[in-house]
């Protein structure tokens, strides 16, 4: 069951998520007979989290009430604001060229797997990180070239370092669906002396633009993802399909991810890694984002991301 995070008349709840319907977890442990603390967020409750075998107690009664048509209060999606669903991640990591048709289409030559190494960067979680439904704004300072990039997201349930990719994937908590938003051409100081790193701060710092980085609209636990490389992906602008591919198609996959960076960084829970996006971003199509779009982010299994451009 996927779970997510809302708002309703100024209160943060936690919540199990589907389209139709939010199920307030508090209500739902009340019929189960437990207590939740919920002031932690959802990390606790996912794989790996000190919450979860409440969890698992809560989804057994759940099953029966569903069988005897007895449910706690629900509310609706529309009627409450939802949240990122991991808020405050302590790292917020992001890769760049990890799928080889968003190479090629970009001008690129996609490299097997054992000839490179991911390239991971980061975007600041406090400002980036945007919430489902709300908007994207377009930068005044480089209004002209913003683009998308759907991902998938890893949520880490536990800490690790060094871990194998054979082990890695029992770090993971569960998965999300991010928007890496994209200024294809912020160029600081027009008037500058060019530098030889230039073109590199310019591709980073037009990732780093407040509401860059939608996330949502909720987390799927690990352990309900059989294959995190299996996932169908689509994004669509106004309704036109822009990406429609599949995890299936990364170079470097999940596991392979979080080898690669605790071989370096410690990771904790909570962290978040997006692990790169497919073909058919705007950038290839000379095609950006302006005033009134709207964009839908969807992954399998997971859910569909929602939010407007101003």
């Amino acid at each position: 069951m996927r779970l997510c995070r809302y708002q309703l008349d100024n209160q943060i709840y936690c919540g199990f998520y589907s389209e139709d319907s939010i199920l307030p977890l508090g209500a739902a442990a009340d019929l189960a007979g437990v207590e939740v603390d919920e002031t932690e967020g959802l990390i606790p409750f996912l794989p790996g989290g000190a919450q979860r075998e409440t969890i698992q107690v809560i989804e057994q009664h759940l099953k029966q009430a569903m069988d005897e048509e007895l449910f706690p209060l629900s509310v609706m999606p529309e009627d409450v604001q939802l949240l990122v669903p991991q808020p405050a991640p302590s790292k917020l990591l992001l890769l760049a060229g990890n799928y080889s048709k968003h190479i090629e289409e970009g001008g690129g030559k996609a490299e097997e797997r054992q000839k490179t190494f991911p390239y991971v960067f980061m975007k600041p979680p406090s400002t980036t990180l945007t919430h489902p439904g709300q908007p994207v704004k377009i930068p005044a300072v480089s209004p002209d070239h913003i683009d998308w990039e759907l991902e998938l997201g890893i949520v880490m349930g536990k800490t690790c370092k060094g871990v194998s990719e054979a082990d890695a994937l029992d770090y993971v908590a569960g998965y999300t669906v991010i928007n890496d938003i994209s200024d294809r051409k912020f160029r600081p100081n027009p008037e500058r002396t060019q530098r030889e790193k230039d073109g590199f701060f310019d591709w980073l710092h037009g990732k780093w633009h407040d509401t860059f980085c939608p996330m949502g609209p909720c987390i799927t636990p690990a352990n309900e993802i059989e294959d995190p490389q299996q996932l169908k992906m689509k994004l669509s602008v106004n309704g036109e399909v822009e990406q429609d591919s599949s995890t299936a198609e990364m170079i470097f996959p999940v596991a392979a991810i979080i080898e690669f960076i605790s071989s370096f960084v410690q990771l904790e829970p909570g962290d978040v890694i997006s692990t790169g996006t497919p073909s058919g971003v705007g950038a290839s199509k000379n095609k950006f984002l302006k005033n009134g779009d709207e964009m839908k982010a969807e992954i399998e299994g997971i859910g569909v991301l929602q939010n407007p451009v101003v």
